[in-house]
Parts: C-alpha cells; sequence; structure tokens
C-alpha cells in the first residue's frame, strides 16, 4: 500500500477539502427532513403560510449550499484522481523500463499494459469514491440514524435490529467476490494477450487460413472472462436488492408502530414524515455503501497487481561504484589486467574486448542452462560470427554482453571489466544491436536511424544508410529519408526493416557492433554488399555476427559454434571443417561439396 500512498502525497489538499465539503454537504441533507417535521407541525398544520414560506426559502438555501459543496468536492475528487492516475502510470512506465528481460518475460507484455490501463483506472475510480462517498455514506447512514433516535429513541430501535444483518451481507458478499476479482483480472490477461498475438500476426493468420481457427480461440477467452464477469455478477448484484429488502423491511415495522405512537399521541404526522425520510436517506446511503464496496474489492485486486509490478526489483542493477565510461574503464583497470594476463606487456590492445570465462546463464533458476559454462576471448577489431542450430545459445550469448539478463555463474567482461561494473547506459551506448526481430518506430526514416545518434546530420544518416545497404530504396520514395514509418514498420518490408535496423546501430559508430542474425531477410547480393561495407568502415570496432548462414559467417576472423549451450568449436572456417563435426555438418546443408572438401 505505501507503493501506491506516495502517489496521493501531492494531492494532500484535496484529500482534506473534497471529504469536508461533502461532510457539509451531508450534514445540510440531514437537517432537511427535520425543516420537513417543522413545516409540517408549525406551519402546514395550523395554516401558517409565512411559516411555510420561511421555512421553504431555508431548506431552498441549504439546497444552494449543499450543490457548491457538491461542487468543490466534485473539483477535488476529479484533480486527485485523475492526478493520481498520471503519476501511477508515469512511475509504473519508468519501473518496467527499469526491468531486466527477466522480469518483463515473467510478467509478459499483455498482463503489463492492461496493469498500466484497467488496474490504474480502477484505483482511479476508488481515489475519486474515496474523496466523494466514503465519508459521506457512513455519515448519512449514521447521521440519520442518531436523528431518527432525537425523534423517537424506541421506534429507532428497528434501525439498530437491521444493522447486523447489513453487515453480515456485507461481509458475505466481500468474502466470496474478492478472490473472483482476482481471477477475473488474470482472464483479461489473458484476452489481452490473444488480442495481442492477433493484431501483431495478423498477416501470418491470413497466410495459413488460420481466422476461424483464431476467431474460435478468441471466442474461447472471451467466454472464459464472461464466464468470470457472471459469476462475479451474480453475487454482487445480490447486494443491492438484499440492502433494499432490509430496509424495507425496516421501513414497513417503522410505519406500522409509527401508527401506533400516533395514535397514542406520542408522535406527531410530522416527526413520522421526517423519520420516513431518514430512513430513507438510510436506505441510499447502504446503496451507495454496497456499490463502494464492490468498487473497493476490485480496487483491492488492482491494487495488489499493481504492487507487483512496483515492488519487484530489477535482476539486473546498477553497481555502486560504477566505470564512467568504457574508455575511462579501460584506462583504469588496464595495468591490473595486463599483469593478471602478462606481468611484462603493458599494450592497451591485449585487453580482450570481450570475455566470457566460465559464464553459465537460464531462463529459470530451476530450468535447464541456455548456456553451460561457456569461456571465449574476442579480441579488440576483430570479427567474430557465431553458428549454431536453433535454440543452441547464439542470441542468449550476445545478450548477456549487452547485460540484459546477468550470468548465475562467470563473468562477461568488455575491456577487461566486468559488464556488471558498468553503468548500462554506459555500457549499452558503446554497443550498437541490431535484434533479431526488425522493430522500427512510427516516425520518419530519419528519425529511426538517429535512434543511434540523436545529434547526427543529414550527412551521417545518408553515410548510415548507405553501410546498411538502404540508400538504394530510400532514394526511390518520393520522400527520401522523411518517408514516414507505420507502426512496427508495417509499410516497409521485411528486408528494408532489416538494413534500417543496421543503419540505426551503425550510426553512432560503437565500439562493439551485434548483427544478431539481422540479414535473414537480405538476398546473398545483398548480405555480401553488407559485409564488405561494413569491413570498409568499421575502423577497430569489434563485431559479432550471429546468423544461419554459413555464407555470412566464413570469412570472419573467428568462427564460435555453439550446440546445446557449449560451445562445440572455435576457429576460422577452414580449421572447423577440419576439426569440428558439427560445423562440418552445417555446412554439408549449405555448401556444395568441393566447398566443403577439406
Amino acid at each position: 500500500m505505501n507503493k501506491i500512498a506516495v502517489f496521493l502525497k501531492p494531492y494532500r489538499k484535496q484529500l482534506i477539502i473534497g471529504p469536508i465539503f461533502k461532510l457539509l454537504e451531508a450534514i445540510l441533507e440531514l437537517l432537511l427532513p427535520t425543516i420537513v417535521a417543522l413545516m409540517v407541525n408549525r406551519g402546514i398544520g395550523p395554516h401558517n403560510a409565512a411559516y411555510v414560506y420561511r421555512m421553504g426559502g431555508l431548506m431552498l438555501l441549504m439546497s444552494i449550499l449543499g450543490f457548491a459543496c457538491s461542487m468543490v468536492c466534485q473539483y477535488s475528487a476529479a484533480r486527485a484522481s485523475q492526478g493520481f492516475g498520471t503519476r501511477l502510470r508515469n512511475a509504473m512506465f519508468r519501473h518496467i523500463s527499469s526491468l531486466s528481460y527477466a522480469e518483463l518475460d515473467r510478467f509478459g507484455t499483455p498482463s503489463l499494459i492492461n496493469r498500466m490501463t484497467n488496474d490504474v483506472n480502477q484505483l482511479q475510480l476508488a481515489v475519486a469514491m474515496l474523496i466523494r462517498l466514503v465519508i459521506r455514506a457512513p455519515f448519512i447512514a449514521i447521521g440519520a440514524i442518531i436523528m431518527a433516535m432525537i425523534l423517537d429513541l424506541r421506534l429507532s430501535l428497528v434501525l439498530l435490529a437491521a444493522a447486523p444483518v447489513f453487515a453480515v451481507l456485507l461481509y458475505w458478499i466481500i468474502s466470496r467476490s474478492s478472490p473472483l476479482y482476482r481471477k477475473y483480472q488474470q482472464k483479461l490477461d489473458g484476452i489481452a494477450q490473444v488480442l495481442s498475438e492477433n493484431l501483431s500476426g495478423i498477416r501470418v493468420i491470413r497466410a495459413f487460413a488460420k481466422r476461424g481457427a483464431e476467431r474460435e480461440r478468441f471466442g474461447a477467452a472471451a467466454d472464459e472472462v464472461t464466464a468470470m464477469a457472471l459469476s462475479v455478477g451474480r453475487i454482487s448484484a445480490l447486494l443491492s436488492p438484499l440492502t433494499t429488502l432490509v430496509v424495507n423491511a425496516a421501513i414497513l415495522a417503522i410505519l406500522w408502530a409509527g401508527g401506533i405512537h400516533i395514535n397514542e399521541g406520542r408522535l406527531s404526522q410530522g416527526e413520522i414524515i421526517a423519520f420516513i425520510n431518514y430512513v430513507t436517506q438510510i436506505l441510499l446511503a447502504l446503496i451507495v455503501t454496497s456499490n463502494l464496496v464492490i468498487i473497493f474489492t476490485k480496487a483491492n485486486s488492482s491494487l495488489a497487481r499493481v504492487n507487483e509490478v512496483l515492488t519487484v526489483t530489477s535482476s539486473v542493477t546498477e553497481p555502486e561504484h560504477p566505470a564512467v565510461s568504457l574508455q575511462a574503464a579501460r584506462a583504469d583497470v588496464l595495468p591490473a589486467a595486463q599483469t593478471e594476463r602478462n606481468a611484462s606487456s603493458a599494450s592497451a590492445d591485449r585487453v580482450p574486448a570481450i570475455e566470457f570465462d566460465h559464464v553459465s546463464f537460464g531462463y529459470s533458476r530451476a530450468g535447464e542452462l541456455a548456456l553451460d559454462d561457456i569461456s571465449v576471448t574476442i579480441e579488440r577489431g576483430e570479427t567474430v560470427g557465431l553458428i549454431g542450430g536453433t535454440g543452441s545459445g547464439k542470441s542468449t550469448f550476445v545478450n548477456l554482453i549487452s547485460r540484459f539478463y546477468d550470468t548465475f555463474s562467470g563473468e562477461v567482461r568488455v575491456d577487461g571489466v566486468n559488464v556488471k561494473d558498468y553503468p548500462l547506459l554506459g555500457l549499452r551506448q558503446s554497443i550498437g544491436i541490431v535484434p533479431q526481430k526488425a522493430v522500427l518506430f512510427t516516425g520518419t526514416i530519419a528519425e529511426n536511424i538517429r535512434w543511434g545518434k540523436p545529434e547526427a546530420s543529414e550527412d551521417e544518416v545518408r553515410e548510415a544508410a548507405a553501410v546498411a545497404q538502404a540508400e538504394e530504396f530510400i532514394s526511390r520514395l518520393p520522400e527520401g529519408l522523411d518517408t514516414a514509418v507505420s507502426r512496427g514498420g508495417l509499410n516497409l518490408s521485411g528486408g528494408q526493416k532489416q538494413r534500417l535496423t543496421i543503419a540505426r546501430a551503425v550510426i553512432g559508430r560503437p565500439d562493439i557492433l551485434i548483427l544478431d542474425d539481422s540479414s535473414s531477410a537480405l538476398d546473398f547480393a545483398t548480405d555480401a554488399a553488407l559485409r564488405r561495407a561494413l569491413n570498409e568502415t568499421r575502423a577497430g570496432m569489434t563485431t559479432l555476427v550471429v546468423s544461419q548462414r554459413v555464407a555470412t559467417v566464413r570469412q570472419a576472423d573467428k568462427i564460435i559454434v555453439f550446440e546445446d549451450g557449449r560451445i562445440a568449436g572455435i576457429g576460422r572456417h577452414e580449421e572447423l571443417l577440419r576439426s569440428c563435426e558439427v560445423y562440418r555438418e552445417i555446412c554439408s546443408s549449405q555448401l556444395t561439396g568441393e566447398e566443403t572438401a577439406v
């Protein structure tokens, strides 16, 4: 709760002013039945028109004051609830952005979206109701009972007898509906996941003529949400009619007993009218209270889900004493690093650009290891190819360099320094990454390329596009670099998107360039031209090329062959053909017999 309450602190004034003015409105509302009783007894009965007009004017004035108080409360509630929701969403977005891939994988994108939208909306509503009705409804109910007791103590005992019955009803509804609301939110996560998959994969669905199957799948998810909503609704819907039943039964008892009191002269007509008005106020207040119970039960479930996100900590954290930059860290640790390797050498070039020292990692602590005891050294300026079967650990290997995940054991070092000792921003700014899935953002082509270097000039953007072999298709577009990119780059082909993501990575001239299967949509000629351009312009850049194609990695300075999370071989193309069975099998499936001959 403390995680959420902090977002209400800027609105403490509204949290105080709103309920106070609502309380004033409630006091004015409670006085009205008494004034009506006085009007009936002293004005209408004796036919005193002046008294009736005077009391009527007073009632009109009280109504206007009550309306003004209500408006102040409404304004305070709107300002506090909307401001609270905005601050909470911003905080959740910042916190989610700081989480590592491990935590994001655990929650899932649809669930996080649902928590930031639906759950926060539910909490916003709860804050508004907290200001507007949480004090008013109980105060009206309790105040009406007290006023009724002042009118006739014995008759008010009927109301006191109905209170325990209502309390039992509330407890029964809350105890049964609260767990169902949590399940309902989980079902909403499920339907959000199905919807997300369908919208993002609509082309694949149509290509495989799976629209009918996906409609059934979505329908099944929607039916689950409906069934859960009906289960919750059946229970929640009982609260209002049962409350009305209890209060109406109390009204009948009051009318019966009140008639006896009037006949005996112990109660006037005006007092019985006031008494019924107070009972009606109690009825309306209890109905509001029953609705508040439902709202806050939902909000409690949403609160737990939002808190779950805000309380989770990233497994990838900033170091306590970070290195200032890759270059500064290199200068600071070089002597010690060189002493360990070769006490007689003081050359900076001898410190490896990337070093894996007995690294093991798995996506789950209890699951199978994705990388098992990996030790490898990559020198500065090398071009290293990573090849292996699907799921062999290639992408996991490069993700550890940028510290998207933290190792279970062992160290990943960049320029002789453990990646855990670098500030995350500095580390990732020094590494250019082209991910497996080409992701572009809404904007222009130039804006997408400038993600790698926001201050880049147009000439630098064109140069990066030329290196990535994207200049040709960009020049054919009517608006060139200013061509709009739709959401996710849907108006571009797969090869065009891949080339733009490569341009985005190389424009900043990073120390390390990682191409994670980034040429899979390119034809062989474009792929070869891309490799030539990278070799000409990389100027000491350490390049890692993850690929399923032997042709893409065969000219690399070093090839690392992965198999089931382990390194099966390291060396140049010709060396691996002689020494690595796994590599020979990959080559034999892609190259001719002459090319694979040792």
